[in-house]
């Protein structure tokens, strides 16, 4: 594995820090379906990232494609992004949160 793939996958695991179960359960709530944008059916982008998250964690790091390697690279950029525009006050019932959870990350999460 070369270093650039390590990097991305090392990246990808540090930014997430739902496990599949917590992911999944959480995308079946209201408030995962409530937020995100939504192209041409009812489904948002990050919902539909999150599903994929959940395949690349329960995937072997050695079995990752371009394609899962690809993702995790916008799973991470979109991460960051978020994270740094953190509104003020209690997050916890926003859709700041809601948002970055379906995309595998918690951020009250300790």
């Amino acid at each position: 594995m070369s270093k650039d793939i390590k990097s991305v996958i090392d990246e990808f695991y540090s930014s997430v820090n739902m496990t599949p179960k917590e992911l999944a359960s959480w995308l079946e709530t209201e408030e995962s379906q409530s937020v995100g944008q939504k192209k041409n059916d009812d489904e948002s982008i990050g919902h539909k990232s999150g599903k994929q998250i959940i395949g690349l964690l329960k995937k072997k790091k050695d079995t990752y494609t371009d394609d899962d390697l690809s993702q995790m690279k916008k799973v991470v950029s979109y991460i960051h992004r978020h994270l740094a525009q953190q509104p003020e006050g209690d997050v916890e019932h926003t859709r700041w949160r809601y948002s970055l959870k379906n995309w595998g990350h918690d951020p009250i999460k300790s």
